[in-house]
């Protein structure tokens, strides 16, 4: 055997059992995983750091894999006294889901569209019913039977030839969510042969029934840069390129307007956003640009009878905008002010019917729902009440119809899939999730929102859900998650997974920090580029606030957050690690600086508008001041739980892996610190309905273990 520091069979010290233990802990020690520090000099800007885990961004080395393959074997050992809990959370987890479910079905184009769930199944099925819900149920996809033989599968991206009688899908095997895309004829069953590849896995169909539009993926940086047409019955060696994104910023997507009247392309970075339209029924036409790209201007497009209705922040509509113009006269000059900007509203989404438009917004927080009708006759809100809910509109595929589909949850309560009639203003509620296992109950829940306020003065809101016996004294744990990134809402939605933490006395509470737009585009401006401090001084302030206010203690208090806040732990933990007895990191982007300097990795060119581009000195000396990664120190840090995936595409496996590493090797204390590398998965974790809780229950046992409340 090659000798390796991290050969799986590292030492392992066992001391004898003297007396009765306290904790498992303390019945057996074990040493955990060294990793060989190999520097390597970065310089830029004529600054020079030294990365001594550099080498590991090599997931073919076979020394990587024994490193990462000891580092689960210490977990597996450091943990195995609450092996059986996870097993117990996972179960428990697992039987508040109704198994045998499914969706609400929509109907689209002639049938009725349901994707369903199969008991002791963990992949769903998607199924077809003709013109009405009594008629024989067409299976299309049974995605048990594809994902059989496959440790990761992926299933998306369903698209339906306008005839219905052939389906293009995506399959993802790797979790690198690289979709290989097929065409399946839903007359006779057959899936074609021939596989297009590298692809998101979307794709749209022109109104000739045969001509399919998707877009390809860089096979190195997997920016979605081209786009392609594939002609039904051809190899896919001879499809088309239409269009190729060369602004290494923007990534391309195509699809179908709801009018079905025509195919769009669009170009996105984080900031900008254009649009090229052509006609559905004319697939061998050139595509049209709708109105070239603005540098810092957003919009988006939905198509009505002879008109285009935009949304957008043109001129200054910071919180957005929606604008009208003539489908032969698209370019910017021509649009008219339908919607006007407001200071206090975030203008979220337009849905468009035969005779209303309902707008999406958010005003201090809360969604809402406005009504209105074409012939302005009338116009509304539906009305919430309570400030830790979320609504939205749902599926609402046809444009000919009253009805308004939408959902709407309580922080303590499940959510509802709501059919509301828009003339008559009567709604029905077609689904209630359904919280099995017998003993929910939500009046045993409460539910608040406080506002904390942040060093600079600005008041910061947090959604808190607890038991109504759990107290609120200082004595009671308490999960603060947060993700404070792109602009991102974390809103206060319903979790029966949940229940395992609140039912053993956690409070959970979500920090709507800067850098998301829980209070509008601002909030999420204060939070990116050379203000990105704001997002994890926000979420520390919101600590002090849970601290004083008594919902829990610095003995008491876990922090969680993942990808871009599993960022916000590592930088809070460098910045105020004494608030937290523990904390959960999943997925982290923990090595900004060295990341962001890497345009060959996945993503990277397209991040510059929200972190800064680092080869400019100004955002490269601001990235390594809060850079976790670089600047980890020798002291003492909580107890730390880290995640990842070995074929993550968005945060690559060897960010967390060198951040443990480093952080093995400077911190001062003696609390765990573990790195759990899913050696089949990417950045969305287990593929299958209920992998995913097995990978939550390990989370849950681990700070539950930490507050003395594993069996």
């Amino acid at each position: 055997m090659k000798h390796s520091n991290f050969s799986s069979c590292f030492i392992i010290l066992c001391l004898i059992f003297a007396g009765s233990c306290k904790n498992h802990m303390e019945e057996l020690m074990i040493k955990p995983p060294i990793a060989k520090k190999k520097p390597t000099k970065l310089e830029k800007h004529g600054d020079v750091r030294v990365d001594d885990y550099y080498w590991m961004k090599n997931r073919d080395d076979q020394e990587v894999i024994d490193y990462l393959n000891a580092e689960n074997a210490y977990y597996e050992q450091m943990t195995a006294h609450t092996k059986k809990f996870q097993e117990e959370l996972f179960l428990e987890m697992k039987s508040r889901i109704k198994e045998d479910d499914s969706s609400v079905p929509y109907k689209l184009n002639g049938y009725w569209y349901i994707t369903r769930f199969e008991e002791d199944k963990g992949y769903p099925v998607y199924s077809r019913k003709k013109e009405n819900l009594d008629a024989a149920e067409e299976i299309m996809f049974d995605c048990n039977e594809l994902a059989k033989g496959q440790d990761f599968f992926k299933l998306k991206g369903i698209s339906i030839s306008q005839d219905n009688t052939v389906a293009a899908f995506g399959v993802d095997t790797v979790s690198r969510r690289q979709f290989d895309i097929q065409i399946k004829n839903l007359k006779t069953g057959e899936v074609y042969p021939d596989k297009i590849e590298n692809t998101t896995g979307g794709s749209v169909w022109a109104n000739d029934n045969k001509t399919l539009f998707y877009t390809k993926k860089d096979p190195v940086t997997l920016r979605s840069d081209r786009i392609y047409k594939h002609i039904l019955g051809t190899s896919p060696t001879e499809d088309e390129l239409v269009f190729h994104e060369e602004d290494e910023t923007f990534s391309a997507f195509v699809y179908k307007s709801k009018s079905r009247k025509y195919i769009i392309i669009g170009s996105m970075s984080t900031l900008t956003s254009e649009y090229q339209i052509l006609d559905a029924d004319n697939p061998n036409g050139n595509f049209q640009m709708f109105s070239p790209r603005e540098i810092g201007v957003e919009y988006s497009i939905a198509h009505y009878q002879d008109h285009f209705y935009i949304l957008t922040n043109k001129d200054g509509a910071t919180n957005f905008k929606l604008m009208k113009t003539s489908s032969n006269n698209t370019a910017s000059d021509n649009w008219e002010e339908f919607v006007p900007h407001r200071e206090d509203v975030l203008l979220e989404d337009v849905d468009i019917f035969k005779d209303h438009y309902v707008l999406s917004e958010r005003k201090n927080g809360l969604n809402e729902l406005r009504i209105s009708r074409w012939d302005g006759s009338d116009s509304y809100y539906l009305p919430f009440e309570s400030e830790t809910y979320v609504a939205g509109t749902s599926v609402n595929v046809d444009f000919d119809t009253k009805e308004l589909r939408y959902y709407y949850n309580e922080m303590g309560a499940p959510y509802a899939i709501i059919d509301f009639n828009m003339e008559d203003k009567t709604q029905k509620i077609l689904k209630e999730l359904e919280v099995q296992g017998g003993d929910f109950d939500k009046s045993n829940y409460r539910t608040q929102r406080v506002w904390a306020s942040a060093r600079d003065g600005v008041k910061v809101p947090i959604s808190l859900v607890f038991h109504k016996d759990t107290p609120l004294d200082g004595t009671s744990p308490l999960l603060q998650y947060a993700y404070g990134s792109y602009g991102s809402t974390i809103d206060p939605y319903f979790s029966s997974v949940r229940l395992s933490l609140l039912d053993r006395g956690f409070v959970y509470a979500i920090s709507h920090i800067r850098g998301g737009e829980y209070l509008g585009r601002p909030w999420y401006e204060d939070g990116k580029m050379l203000r990105k401090k704001n997002t994890f001084t926000d979420f520390i302030d919101c600590s002090k606030f849970l601290i004083e206010k008594q919902y829990t203690s610095p003995e008491h208090l876990y922090a969680s957050g993942g990808s871009a806040g599993g960022l916000l732990m590592g930088a809070v933990i460098n910045m105020a690690p004494e608030l937290y007895k523990g904390v959960i990191a999943s997925v982290p982007f923990v090595d900004v600086v060295t990341t962001m300097l890497d345009d060959s990795i996945p993503l990277t060119t397209g991040e510059y508008d929200e972190w800064g581009n680092p080869n400019e000195k100004e955002y490269y000396e601001y990235m390594k001041s809060y850079s976790p990664y670089d600047n980890v120190e020798a002291k003492e840090y909580p107890n730390i739980y880290v995640s990842t995936g070995l074929h993550d595409s968005q945060v690559q496996y060897w960010e967390p892996a060198k951040w443990v590493a480093k952080l093995r090797e400077h911190k001062t204390d003696d609390q765990l610190l573990f790195l759990d590398t899913n050696m089949d998965a990417g950045h969305g974790g287990a593929s299958g309905r209920f992998e995913s809780l097995k990978e939550t229950a390990k989370e849950y046992a681990f700070i539950l273990d930490l507050e003395g409340k594993a069996p």
